[in-house]
């Protein structure tokens, strides 16, 4: 690909790419040997992790171009590159059986994210990095009615997404009734729920905890399919968080019970 056909921003060219952007995204990612196509730089200013990018980037023979950073403004598209940003291959999604052997191989019980509607990719960047930090093996979305993974995504996880398995499915309730089959159990968050999240035990079974879109909620079918409903106790004047918000609470909970958190 020519510079100046990327800098002009053509379809054929950008149709099979994607784009990271900012500087601990990139790090990660080239810290997890992943493959870049080309490294743009910003002129000017070398403070910082810039410095190991660089680095990395030169020791893995990677493509560097200096850009002004009028250029980088034009080609960024979170807005907050810091000054970087990588040209890689598509985004691959891991498949459920993925995830469930993740767990298996370090001898531990499954602990799945499944997103029913969470549109935002900010949202999604950061349960990402909440599930990433709580010790989930694991992030099922499905293919309509989702964020998928994107700069924004990859930008919000601030590297998380590097080591954490994303499946793209296109039926969820077929998939829960899959992890049912696979003795994982199955929490929904719903705010009519009877039971709160902290009640549960979550240490003994596999588990997988649904997060329903800010607006709606679950589907009607996915809440039904649940094995439990769990919800946050709220005693403030509004009644909802922000779904990683609530996510961010149930995980913890989760990494608590199964002796996740450090002393």
């Amino acid at each position: 690909m020519s510079k100046n056909n990327f800098y002009n921003n053509s379809q054929d060219d950008e149709k099979n790419l994607d784009k990271i952007e900012g500087r601990n995204p990139i790090l990660e990612h080239l810290r997890a040997g992943k493959d870049i196509n080309r490294l743009f730089i910003q002129k000017g200013d070398r403070s910082g992790s810039i410095n190991e990018i660089i680095a990395l980037a030169k020791d893995k023979g990677i493509v560097i171009t200096e850009v002004e950073k009028t250029k980088m403004d034009k080609m960024s598209d979170t807005h907050h590159a810091q000054g970087v940003i990588a040209i890689v291959p598509p985004y691959e999604y891991s498949s459920v059986d993925d995830i469930i052997e993740e767990a298996r191989s370090k001898g531990e019980k499954p602990f799945i994210i499944i997103l029913d509607g969470i549109e935002d990719p900010h949202n999604l960047g950061s349960i990402i990095r909440t599930a990433e930090c709580s010790g989930a093996h694991g992030i099922i979305i499905p293919k309509r009615r989702s964020a998928l993974v994107n700069s924004t995504v990859n930008k919000t996880s601030a590297g998380a997404l590097e080591y954490m398995k994303v499946a793209m499915v296109t039926n969820l309730n077929e998939t829960i009734r899959y992890l049912q089959s696979k003795d994982i159990w199955i929490y929904g968050t719903d705010m009519e729920a009877t039971s709160y999240y902290y009640e549960q035990n979550y240490a003994d079974s596999g588990v997988a905890i649904i997060i329903g879109s800010e607006g709606f909620g679950m589907s009607k079918l996915v809440k039904e399919n649940c094995d439990f409903l769990i919800k946050i106790p709220m005693t403030g004047h509004i009644n909802s968080l922000n779904a990683s918000v609530s996510a961010a609470i149930v995980m913890y909970e989760v990494m608590n019970q199964r002796g996740g958190a450090e002393e």
